[in-house]
């Protein structure tokens, strides 16, 4: 590898878990795409992994409080670890293009769902039923492509868990699935030497960021965090808040900007003026009985 190769390991992987330790999730999706530009998919794939891995296991050892609270792991993780298997057989077998292709598609698809229904929610039923589809395409993403966090964030944000049950869930299903990837990328010989001496530069950046975001994640705590991973519900709340005044202003015709009345100041007698002295001799001012 050249140096400049590295420097895209390097950057792309502190920058991805940066924001993974704040929300639980974004390394591969951010770190994946760049280092695919540089060495190819199936590199940056094997890189990233044992990293990844790591990551997510110390996410879900500092969130394991929260696990009595998560839903649907053992149909999420099952059917995930055979999709995983598969996956990372076809990340072995298939050319890169179609998979470049999957790849931009999962992320389209992420960001299109969550902006047509930021408000997304499903039903116990409903969440019971798609669990085993979820965690087989959450598993074939993860082996062919790395990333499988766009289909988690969507399926896991129509739980509506808490904060950190939220981190727990995502990261035990990311850590558990990458385990099943990097046991067959094992046992195929694809950690070559360049790809186990990117791995370990990727894992000097994970190292260093995380502590960063987990800092950054208290910070954020809350409604804030709230927002972090699930972004256009904050843009749907702010589109929202833009329309009330034009909204207002519309039920309202002739009042301008809808802007409230201004309070009149309350009455203060001890600020009120003392009528003028008469003058003497009964005249008002400016007479000539008034001295001048």
């Amino acid at each position: 590898m050249t140096s400049s190769q590295v420097a895209v390991i390097v950057v792309a992987s502190f920058a991805g878990a940066l924001v993974k330790a704040v929300t639980g999730l974004g390394y591969p999706v951010i770190a994946i795409p760049f280092i695919s530009l540089a060495i190819g998919v199936e590199d940056a794939v094997v890189m990233v992994a044992v990293p990844n891995f790591a990551a997510n296991a110390f996410l879900c050892w500092e969130a394991r409080e929260a696990r009595h609270e998560a839903r649907d792991l053992d149909l999420l993780i099952g059917f995930g670890i055979v999709g995983a298997i598969v996956g990372t057989i076809a990340l072995v077998e298939l050319p890169e293009e179609p998979l470049l292709v999957l790849l931009a598609a999962t992320i389209v698809v992420f960001i299109v769902r969550f902006l047509r229904d930021p408000h997304l929610r499903w039903a116990e039923r409903t969440a019971r039923r798609g669990a085993p589809f979820v965690g087989l395409a959450v598993g074939l993403l993860q082996g062919a492509i790395g990333v499988s966090g766009p289909v988690v964030a969507t399926w896991i944000h129509g739980y509506r868990l808490a904060a950190r049950t939220y981190i727990f869930t995502i990261t035990l299903i990311f850590g558990v699935t990458g385990l099943a990837q990097i046991v067959v990328l094992g046992a195929q010989g694809r950690f070559t030497g360049d790809r186990v001496a990117g791995a370990a530069a990727a894992g000097v950046a994970v190292a260093l960021a995380t502590p960063l975001g987990l800092r950054l994640r208290s910070r954020l705590a809350g409604p804030t965090f709230e927002r972090g991973p699930r972004r256009p519900r904050a843009l749907g709340g702010v589109a929202a808040r833009r329309r009330r005044p034009l909204s207002a202003a519309a039920a309202h015709p002739g009042e301008g900007d809808a802007r409230p009345p201004r309070e009149r100041a309350p009455w203060r007698p001890w600020l009120t003026l003392p009528p003028p002295p008469r003058p003497p001799g009964g005249g008002t001012a400016g007479s000539a009985a008034w001295p001048r």
